[in-house]
């Protein structure tokens, strides 16, 4: 698989990585086997991704114990991104950037994932209660006790704490960026990107860009609806996230498919191709150091998703799915 480039390290990834928070988390728990999840990050790394993105939060915990069965075996063939700073509440998730609090947490994720160091350490959310710059300094102690290899900022769900419908996305994040880059050096950003939420092609993607910066693309096929396997009006068990979310109403579904219908027009001009892979595609043409991390808890589906590192889109492609309808309804 190609290989991408993040950080001013210059550390090397494949050009798809692995979500792996599906196989613990937000989505249903119904289908969650820990074999079939364990053969599916095999599969992932036999076809050459790298990145495995995980956090403690997740499960909680028990996404990290998964890898760690895999790390015992395949360490070197790995690059392990986690994160901290966000706590599942009984009510609500709760951020907590203490620095003694993200110190204990790198012991507990290093301990689970059965390795001693993690290449990046990623804040998943700012503490609005501890300032960014001591969380971060924190972190950056963890570099320099060789338990962590670079620092990231997770920026998913920003949009929804703008302080005001005017502000443009992602500005409070460049702002926070901006100032944890005076105390250690940032290496990779990850935030939602994907033919239908592409916001951050604005701001963040270019600042990301001009400063060597790696970008993460998380949910780069829409929580699976950009797969077009999705059935319009078919609900989703009452433990998906997806069952609570603005955009997968059937009428929001039904509204958005001309997006899906746009991505199978592009493959139907590719042997073989499929809608998910032209979205991953697309999201490795718009940056040197974007790297899609498609979530996936089966085998066929890791294995779809790598295969998109090798698929190249010509200029009217890219300029097709351009043109492509916004997505309708709150992502919020």
């Amino acid at each position: 698989m190609e290989r991408r480039t993040i950080g001013a390290a210059a550390l090397e990834v494949g050009a798809v990585g692995l979500g792996c928070m599906p196989m613990s988390w937000a989505y249903t728990t119904s289908e969650q086997d820990g074999e079939s999840s364990l053969r599916t990050v095999h599969a992932a790394l036999d076809r050459g991704v790298t990145l495995l993105d995980t956090a403690d939060m997740y499960g909680p915990f028990t996404n990290e114990l998964l890898l760690g069965r895999v790390l015992a075996k395949r360490r070197a063939e790995a690059f392990v991104s986690t994160k901290c700073g966000l706590l599942v509440g009984e009510q609500h998730l709760v951020a907590n950037g203490r620095p003694g609090y993200v110190k204990r947490a790198c012991d507990a994720s290093l301990r689970r994932l059965q390795t001693d160091v993690i290449d990046l350490y990623q804040l998943h959310r700012a503490d609005p209660e501890v300032p960014v710059e001591e969380t971060w300094g924190a972190m950056a102690e963890l570099v320099a006790a060789g338990k962590v290899r670079s620092l990231g900022l997770c920026a998913v769900g920003v949009r929804a704490r703008r302080r005001a419908a005017s502000t443009p996305p992602y500005q409070e994040t460049i702002r926070q960026l901006e100032r944890i880059q005076q105390v250690f050096p940032v290496s990779c950003v990850e935030a939602e990107l994907s033919v239908w939420s592409r916001e951050a092609l604005g701001s963040l993607l270019p600042w990301c860009e001009a400063r060597g910066i790696g970008f993460l693309a998380a949910m780069p096929l829409g929580s699976g609806f950009l797969t077009g396997t999705l059935t319009v009006g078919g609900g989703f068990e009452p433990d998906d996230v997806r069952a609570r979310h603005p955009r997968f109403t059937a009428e929001m579904m039904a509204a958005n498919q001309p997006i899906v219908a746009g991505l199978r027009r592009v493959a139907a001009r590719h042997d073989g191709a499929t809608s998910a892979q032209v979205a991953l595609a697309w999201l490795l043409a718009q940056g040197r150091h974007v790297v899609p991390v498609p979530g996936a808890k089966k085998e066929r589906w890791a294995v779809e998703n790598a295969a998109a590192a090798g698929l190249r889109l010509t200029a009217g492609d890219l300029a097709e799915i351009a043109a492509l309808p916004a997505a309708q309804g709150s992502w919020d």
